[in-house]
């Protein structure tokens, strides 16, 4: 045993010089496809940010960057709840919808506290979640169909509750939640200091406990995650449940910025949670997705909105095709990646 295992490498080296560079160079390109999935957003976003500071004179100014990053922090924290759904290899469409009830709730809850309009809207929108998640680990039922059936229950809710929407209902000035949300700490607005510590939070609690190992595990390959003994069942339920208190939050937060509940929002605003997150370099299939990347996919969409602000001449609904074709040009790359890293 002892000659072979020092004949073998010593063979290789005689017989093929440049045997060995062949692994090396694989690990190189399976290391740089990793780092194209993971950090590529990150270069997209610097790169426009410095084309538009040099072309727009506005776009680099203190008030545009504090509004950009204040407007985005309310879709990131709906992405950092669909990040660890999606990484499960789920899909929360609900979302939207539950964003825009937990803004009507908050706001209706806040004529008896800050702290009933901060509760009410986790509690109801955690409880859609926790519903969801049910349906799609103890039902096996497909999360598109669960969630977009709670997406049109959450929006009928919301109707209810506001008489067709003519009802709206206002957060008082010099309220603390009115605060929360229209507050500023070191020039930042207080929503964006709240959506910075979550997605610490997030990034901790997705890399560094049992339950994200049970997440990536989950998404990677769900039957080797059971055979494994990880809870299944349970961890699906959990992401579905802090994506509904993470929407629900979002859109309490949002009112709280806006003095009041708005109806029409939060439409189609899963598809953005959805297209922040997968820019940001998660695979739709599930079993591998960063936070931070969620993070940057949603400032890019924010940065390209802006850019498309700035020209003027553009009307707002390119800011659509441009993130779809965004969304095209990383599923794409994510499939070639994929099939790279087989092959190696």
């Amino acid at each position: 045993m002892t000659v072979t295992k020092t004949d073998a490498p010593v063979t290789t080296a005689s017989s093929k010089p440049t045997g060995e560079s062949e692994p090396v160079g694989s690990a190189r390109s399976e290391r740089l496809s990793a780092l194209i999935q993971q950090h590529g957003a990150l270069a997209v976003l610097v790169l426009v940010s410095l084309v538009a500071s040099f072309s727009f004179d506005s776009f680099a100014t203190g008030d545009n960057i504090s509004n950009m990053a204040t407007s985005s922090a309310f879709l990131a924290i709906v992405a950092l709840g669909m990040t660890f759904v999606i990484i499960t290899g789920g899909i929360d469409l609900s979302v939207g919808s539950l964003f825009a009830l937990g803004g009507v709730l908050a706001a209706w809850g806040s004529r008896h506290g800050t702290l009933v309009a901060l509760l009410l809207p986790l509690a109801v929108c955690g409880l859609i979640g926790v519903v969801n998640g049910l349906l799609v680990a103890r039902s096996r039922l497909a999360p598109f169909i669960v969630t977009l059936a709670a997406m049109l229950g959450a929006r009928g809710l919301l109707l209810a509750i506001t008489d067709e929407g003519a009802d709206t209902f206002l957060i008082g000035k010099g309220s603390f939640l009115a605060e929360l949300g229209q507050g500023t700490t070191l020039g930042l607005g207080n929503p964006v200091w709240i959506t910075l510590a979550l997605f610490v939070a997030g990034a901790v609690v997705l890399r560094r406990t049992r339950f994200g190992q049970h997440v990536y595990a989950v998404g990677g390959n769900e039957d080797a995650a059971a055979l494994m003994g990880a809870p299944v069942a349970r961890t699906k339920i959990l992401v579905y449940t802090l994506s509904g208190l993470l929407a629900g939050l979002a859109g309490a937060l949002n009112a709280a910025w806006l003095a009041s509940g708005v109806t029409i929002l939060g439409n189609g605003m899963e598809l953005e949670a959805i297209s922040a997150v997968v820019i940001g370099g998660t695979l739709l299939t599930g079993g591998l997705g960063y936070v931070s990347g969620s993070l940057v996919g949603v400032l890019l969409l924010k940065v390209i909105q802006n850019v498309i602000n700035q020209i003027g001449s553009l009307d707002s609904s390119y800011q659509q095709v441009v993130s779809g074709a965004f969304l095209a040009v990383v599923v794409i790359a994510q499939t070639w990646l994929g099939r790279r890293r087989q092959l190696m």
